[in-house]
């Protein structure tokens, strides 16, 4: 015969905490799955939207300011390139090698293409590689949509 059982266990309510909990452990174990690279990266990457995490910051605007997400991106990239030589040493060896050969490239095609290469851009468009900039801004902007859920999460109004 069927045993009976509490109401309480009958229907079971959905723990709202219990999902968050497990999202943010698949999280976690996702992220110690990153390369090492951007296991370097991702310090600087934290610091820069946790000084930017306040109350009525522009991170958490409906849309936030381009401009302001690039600056942040230019502050992570100097603090990584300040403090990580690995990536200083990567990054002018991609801009020497790359660069000077797209450049000499263009410039020997026609006269009128002269001074138009710049040395940031010139190289990676031709080589199509992924520059350190590009890895960073992908890595803050995972991290800042990261942050902008959980706020969301945490400021609902139940009227």
């Amino acid at each position: 015969m069927d045993a009976k059982m509490p109401y309480y266990m009958a229907y079971p309510m959905p723990f709202s905490y219990d999902d968050e909990r497990t999202e943010r452990m698949d999280f976690e174990y996702l992220k110690s799955m990153y390369p090492d690279a951007a296991k370097r990266i991702m310090p600087y990457v934290e610091e820069e939207c946790d000084r930017m995490e306040y109350e009525n910051s522009m991170v958490f605007d409906q849309y936030p300011d381009k401009l302001q997400l690039k600056l942040m991106c230019r502050r992570v990239y100097d603090n990584v390139r300040k403090h990580e030589r690995m990536f200083a040493e990567e990054e002018q060896s991609l801009n020497s090698d790359a660069g000077q050969e797209h450049c000499l490239a263009v410039n020997s095609r026609t006269d009128e293409n002269r001074g138009q290469c710049s040395g940031r851009n010139c190289g990676r468009a031709g080589a199509g590689i992924l520059s350190l900039r590009d890895f960073i801004e992908v890595m803050l902007y995972q991290e800042l949509y990261k942050r902008r859920c959980d706020h969301r999460r945490r400021c609902r109004r139940f009227y």
